[in-house]
């Protein structure tokens, strides 16, 4: 597996070995000890999966105070825009965000450390997504970013049509929100 740092301290792209022959491939998409090496001691405590079509925008989602999560996202089918907003308020990067798209060709994963909101578009007819989380989902503590907040400037394709829940239609924008 190779480790590749962003531009924004403490993102990471996984990008992991394919062995492939005319039955298919084999990747290890997890290894304790080189994320450990890597990224530092992470409890991945819980994995999730959903299924979205062309145009769907989830996020950005995040969790606050004690609830807060990192996140390890990658795509088994379909392909994605996958971005991540940087909420740490003492960071030089704060309010800044790194996209990078995700897709089962391409086979990478997107580490997200905790304090930053995380949010994907669907580029492809659909797309399974996949992630691990640290901390366990808390609503009282869950919090969302407009996905075109001007502040942060996200440079999303175009796409006829973005399909959002009325959550994230109504989320709020950068400038309202105080992060501890």
């Amino acid at each position: 597996m190779e480790f590749i740092n962003c531009p924004i301290e403490g993102l990471c792209i996984v990008k992991p070995r394919v062995f492939g022959d005319e039955r298919g491939y084999f990747s290890e998409t997890y290894k304790k000890e080189l994320f450990e090496k890597h990224l530092g001691k992470i409890d991945w405590i819980q994995e999730n999966q959903s299924r979205s079509t062309r145009g769907v925008l989830r996020g950005l989602h995040f969790q606050k105070g004690e609830f807060a999560q990192a996140k390890l996202v990658r795509v088994v089918r379909g392909r994605v825009l996958d971005v991540a907003v940087d909420l740490r308020k003492d960071s030089p990067t704060y309010g800044k965000y790194h996209a990078v798209e995700l897709s089962e060709e391409n086979m990478l994963q997107f580490y997200i450390p905790r304090g930053f909101a995380h949010g994907f578009l669907v580029l492809s007819e659909d797309a399974v997504f996949q992630y691990k989380v640290d901390n366990v989902y808390a609503p009282q503590a869950e919090g969302s970013l407009f996905w075109a907040d001007e502040q942060v400037g996200i440079e999303w394709p175009e796409s006829e049509t973005i399909l959002l829940s009325e959550k994230d239609r109504e989320a709020p924008r950068l400038g309202s929100y105080i992060f501890e």
